[in-house]
């Protein structure tokens, strides 16, 4: 009765011959995000009180560079209002750390956290308004700063099919699968 079992944990080499690989039609032509990072001369928390808004060589195109420096522009119009007071309340925070027992510092994350808020509210206006209607998404993430491990928040601008963007309704559940 042994013998006639199949041995499922077996692992079989199967070689080509190379003429016709059916791995490599699978594999769709997705362009590398383009990242904007923050330019600032201040950082709370990973969060630079402004984005560059020199329009990328890898965007010509795909939106007019008009469209892009508003959207930026609008970007940092939030960015300089929130980032200084996020850094006088952490030093106000610093400050009163050892009294509070580091609860001075909450007021910061807060604030901090509210204001990734109000910047992916902003760039999700604009996808809605003008970018998933040219086959485009703005996302905020975070990218590793230099070698160290420091975190810094950058702006991701992924091409994303068409398809997906019909008569400007959109599946959000989907839509999450089609970004890298």
């Amino acid at each position: 009765m042994m013998s006639s079992r199949v041995e499922f944990d077996a692992i079989e080499v199967v070689e080509s011959d190379g003429s016709e690989d059916s791995q490599s039609q699978l594999v769709l032509n997705v362009p590398e995000p383009v990242v904007i990072k923050g330019s600032g001369h201040l950082t709370v928390f990973g969060l630079s009180n402004r984005f560059d808004n020199e329009f990328p060589q890898a965007l010509i195109g795909r939106i007019a560079p008009e469209e892009f420096r508003a959207t930026v522009n609008r970007i940092n119009t939030i960015l300089k209002k929130m980032v200084p007071r996020n850094f006088k309340w952490l030093l106000v925070g610093c400050l009163c750390c050892c009294c509070t027992l580091g609860c001075s510092i909450w007021p910061v994350v807060y604030l901090n956290k509210r204001s990734k808020l109000v910047i992916r509210k902003a760039i999700e206006q604009e996808n809605r308004q003008l970018y998933h209607k040219l086959g485009l998404h703005w996302k905020l993430s975070k990218e590793r700063h230099g070698s160290g491990a420091m975190l810094q928040y950058a702006i991701d601008f992924v091409e994303v099919a068409n398809t997906e963007f019909c008569h400007g309704a959109m599946d959000m559940d989907r839509f999450e699968y089609l970004i890298p």
